[in-house]
């Protein structure tokens, strides 16, 4: 499997994220949350615009994220970290992505109502634009190892 397969195969087959977000003073905050893929460039949530990640990111869009499986064995772990720009789903555009959004990826999910992402309901759809893919590599692999582990920048264009 190449390092891009294996980054695709993460996000396809992983249900949550760790979302890095940067508070109003500059410290770190991770949140997981379950994601929707559209493709390999941008990433779907839901989540309330008052819970501390959706104001962090409404001051500072540029976040971080790691998607990986973590019930992999010791030393058996992949990981794909991502750079991207966050929004809240602009409203225009709401109809256009709602439905790849919502949809259920896994059979034991149903399908999120989509009038719960609008006023007066609580909860929003939020959008991650990635702008860089890499992947861990063991510093073991055979072929990309460098006796550390590391991260190497994949494209998946």
């Amino acid at each position: 499997m190449t390092l891009e397969e294996m980054a695709r195969h993460i996000i396809d087959t992983n249900r949550y994220m760790a979302l890095g977000t940067a508070d109003p003073d500059g410290r770190p905050r991770v949140s997981p949350v379950y994601y929707a893929p559209d493709g390999y460039s941008d990433l779907y949530w839901i989540s309330s615009p008052d819970s501390q990640h959706s104001r962090n990111i409404a001051q500072r869009p540029a976040v971080s994220m790691a998607i990986f499986d973590s019930n992999a064995p010791i030393g058996s772990a992949q990981a794909i970290y991502l750079l991207a720009t966050a929004e809240r789903l602009p409203d225009d555009e709401f109809e256009q992505h709602v439905d790849h959004a919502c949809r259920a990826r896994f059979p034991e999910q149903q399908v999120f109502p989509r009038d719960q992402l609008r006023a007066p309901a609580p909860l929003r759809l939020y959008r991650a634009r990635v702008t860089e893919h890499s992947v861990h590599i063991r510093g073991s692999d055979p072929l990309h190892g460098r006796g550390v582990d590391s991260r190497l920048i994949v494209d998946l264009g």
